[in-house]
């Protein structure tokens, strides 16, 4: 007899295998049995529902925001067991001493205590407040080089790109899993391609993943894709290229060439993988939409830039310049403002601001950079449709959220992606499109991104697995989060175990927390 049984779903192991009515046999935190008519001290009676393995996201920033909400209650209720952390560039650290990278990461409203200088430091707090879900760790490139070199605009001296190598080895150590790059964000964006491929291969020696924001997600897309593989075959790491999309809609379509790129990688024996939310818009920092040199030296020296009245008239033109290609003023959405003069606008685009000002959008965004500087996240809405079912179609993409919130309810107008990626795929792409089949679906969300970080025990339903599970209606469940309403938690996930315990029952997340941090 088992310590609890699930019994009467239909169990979809997570592999893309066709699922099977049975019942499954948890003891001491992992699976013993799938089979069907079994005993057990607990049942839940899964009768109608199916029994997947909990979804691990590839693509979260929780690290900024799990010490503030350990509960995770967005994620436990679509069925997220496990989050794959400092992605973009960003890790919270290693913490510089000048808190640089605290106010870099302005954006992302981190809600930390910047209390531990590395990787190790970072992992006992998250245990010590107890979380959720299950986390695992990367370190951030553009936080590597803010300790190692500040956030000039240059390239790092043989003794800081030493010190940057350390800092993986040291990162490794303390439990990390991957390296992680962000080459559109400051300072990242200010490293060539020789110091990447250092890096990389002080990674790849570690036996790190490599998860990159790629380059350029306009009209560059094939480029960076190019430069993120030729990393990959290079150095031998394994590659996961985050969130791909094609932003602007002169750039829609390109999504099918990356694809190509990979199979033909994949086909030469290098190790590529890709992930995707399942949503027409993306969100970021605002600072983001400015010419590079703009930030050289950190968001103080951006808004002193703006300033100065020839400066800014220089920014303006590159911004204006740029304004329908990969963004819009109508799809550029404020969507969390510091305090200061802009903070009550969250939820209003920049054309509509631009109106009510008298203004422009280009100079409405300049405002709100002088006042705000890194402390503004934008969504912006440039991404096709046809673009998204695309790659997530593909046989090597994943799921992946790219969200941070972890509260059921807070400030700001934050992208709906942090509430509902993974039941929106569910819903939408199996239930109401039949792009995917359910099987399929479970598969990108649980066994692939296993795959990538080689959890050979956990995105897979079998004997000896551990019992990190989710009990979904796959006829009922849904995304109820919107742009204009984003904090609605999803709905139709009826129990999650983590680590074989419960975290939500009938629906609701329960008030103890089980989740681990795991370590390579």
């Amino acid at each position: 007899m088992d310590q609890l049984v699930i019994r009467g779903g239909l169990v979809i192991d997570g592999t893309g295998a066709a699922g099977q009515r049975a019942d499954v046999g948890i003891t001491d935190g992992r699976v013993t049995r799938i089979e069907p008519h079994l005993d057990g001290d607990r049942v839940i009676d899964a009768d109608g529902l199916v029994v997947a393995p909990g979804f691990i996201d590839l693509h979260s920033h929780a690290d900024f925001t799990l010490e503030g909400w350990p509960g995770a209650d967005t994620q436990l209720v679509q069925g997220v067991t496990t989050m794959l952390t400092g992605n973009c560039g960003f890790s919270p650290f290693p913490v510089d001493a000048d808190g640089q990278l605290e106010r870099a990461s302005e954006f992302l409203s981190p809600e930390i205590s910047w209390s531990w200088t590395d990787t190790a430091g970072f992992s006992d707090t998250v245990r010590r407040v107890g979380p959720g879900t299950n986390v695992i760790t990367q370190i951030g490139h553009c936080s590597i080089r803010i300790a190692a070199m500040g956030q000039d605009e240059r390239s790092p001296t043989a003794a800081e790109l030493a010190t940057m190598q350390e800092m993986i080895t040291s990162a490794t150590a303390g439990g990390a899993y991957g390296f992680s790059t962000g080459l559109v964000y400051a300072p990242g964006t200010y490293a060539d391609e020789a110091e990447v491929l250092a890096l990389l291969r002080t990674a790849s020696a570690a036996g790190l993943i490599h998860s990159t924001h790629l380059r350029n997600e306009g009209s560059g897309l094939l480029h960076a894709v190019g430069e993120a593989i030729r990393g990959a075959e290079l150095t031998g790491i394994g590659l996961e290229i985050s969130h791909l999309k094609a932003m602007g809609p002169a750039n829609y379509g390109t999504v099918g060439d990356a694809l190509a790129m990979i199979d033909e990688a994949v086909a030469r024996g290098v190790d590529v993988q890709a992930d995707v939310y399942p949503y027409t818009a993306s969100s970021t920092s605002l600072m983001s939409r400015l010419p590079s040199w703009a930030l050289d030296g950190g968001p103080e020296a951006m808004q002193h830039r703006l300033a100065d009245s020839d400066t800014r008239a220089r920014i303006a033109a590159v911004v204006e310049d740029e304004t329908g290609k990969a963004f819009t003023a109508e799809g550029v959405v404020l969507a969390s403002v510091s305090p200061g003069r802009y903070a009550s606008y969250a939820g209003r685009n920049l054309a509509g601001l631009a109106a009510e000002f008298g203004s422009t959008s280009t100079e409405v965004m300049l405002d709100v950079l002088l006042e705000h500087g890194a402390g503004v996240s934008m969504i912006n809405h440039a991404i096709s449709a046809e673009d998204v079912a695309q790659v997530l179609s593909h046989r090597l993409v994943a799921v992946a959220s790219d969200g941070w919130i972890m509260k059921p309810a807070g400030a700001g107008m934050p992208h709906p992606r942090s509430f509902g990626t993974f039941v929106r795929v569910l819903q939408h792409y199996v239930r109401e499109t039949g792009l995917l089949t359910l099987e399929q679906a479970v598969h990108k969300m649980s066994g692939l991104p296993a795959r990538r970080l080689g959890l050979a025990d956990r995105g897979v339903l079998r004997p000896g697995a551990v019992a990190d599970i989710a009990v979904l209606d796959a006829t009922a469940v849904a995304e109820r989060s919107t742009f204009a309403e984003p904090y609605q938690l999803a709905t139709g996930v009826e129990h999650v175990l983590v680590n074989g315990k419960p975290a939500v029952t009938d629906g609701r997340v329960t008030a103890a927390r089980h989740g681990q941090v795991l370590r390579r």
